[in-house]
């Protein structure tokens, strides 16, 4: 008989708890004399390690003091929040269909002044034009077998990109060369969209950056993310939306994008760049 695997919020659970039990062993405590050191009940420092109990922020910050290790306490408290909400499977989030999580998310990009992108696969969604998001939203939609409201999706993902133009946004956006030639949409709409890229990034709040197909790399090609400021960064897997929070990480994914904008070409050689696509469609 087959078992069911832990849910990805348990083995988020299970990975903070392991992270904790790692610290109290570098300590040279036992569970008994870490509880004790923390005005526990003797069992409860083992019930948080064997993540049978989730530990409170307070716990935490207990556990690293009485261990020597506060420099720990941010990450550690960030990824025991974000537990539940850290791995989100595509079809659970568009399960009524797209335009709802569009709208949801309309607070966190207009509260957001610094957006900092890397596409390797598709357009940017703050920089699709309706036929470009057309294409790929009915892709999406038709591959997961999701409620169909494309039509709905599409403006509500346009009335979310208003903050490219209103407000007082940055957006820092790196693409791969790639992107440039996938035809998620018909030629001459994929026509339009390389033609919207060419306007947009002459604003002053936005840094366009591609990637050569031949640059020499000192960072592999990574699955999309979003950055929002340095509060969270979104990454775009095939089958979930990972939303990390704990500040190393959010680090590690920026340090990898000043990687990447090292590597990248703007400006004119960009242009000539999109120019090219451009070129190849007819």
């Amino acid at each position: 008989m087959s078992t069911s695997p832990l849910s990805t919020a348990q083995a988020a659970r299970a990975a903070i708890a392991a992270r904790l039990d790692e610290i109290r062993k570098d300590a040279g405590l036992t569970g008994h004399e870490l509880a004790q050191q923390c005005g526990w009940h003797k069992s409860k420092a083992s019930r948080i390690a064997r993540a049978k109990t989730a530990p409170s922020d307070e716990d935490i910050r207990a556990w690293c003091r009485v261990c020597g290790a506060e420099e720990q306490t941010a990450d550690l408290i960030a990824a025991s929040r974000t537990a539940e909400s850290m791995y989100v499977q595509w079809r659970q989030i568009h399960r009524d269909g797209m335009r709802r999580v569009h709208e949801k998310t309309v607070p966190l990009y207009e509260r957001t002044v610094h957006f900092r992108v890397y596409a390797s696969n598709v357009v940017p969604g703050m920089l699709q034009t309706a036929e470009y998001a057309t294409g790929l939203l009915q892709s999406i939609t038709d591959f997961q077998g999701t409620p169909d409201d494309v039509a709905d999706a599409v403006q509500a993902r346009l009335n979310r990109s208003r903050v490219v133009q209103e407000g007082n946004h940055r957006f820092a956006l790196l693409l791969e060369e790639t992107v440039l030639y996938y035809r998620v949409c018909d030629d001459a709409a994929m026509a339009g969209q390389l033609r919207y890229l060419l306007e947009v990034m002459s604003r002053p709040n936005v840094s366009l950056g591609i990637i050569p197909f031949t640059a020499r790399r000192t960072v592999w090609p990574l699955e999309a993310f979003y950055a929002f400021d340095d509060v969270q960064v979104a990454v775009e897997t095939l089958t979930a939306e990972v939303n990390i929070t704990a500040p190393g990480e959010i680090r590690t994914y920026l340090k990898a994008l000043g990687e990447l904008s090292r590597i990248a070409v703007y400006g004119r050689e960009a242009r000539e760049r999109i120019t090219r696509a451009i070129g190849s469609l007819r």
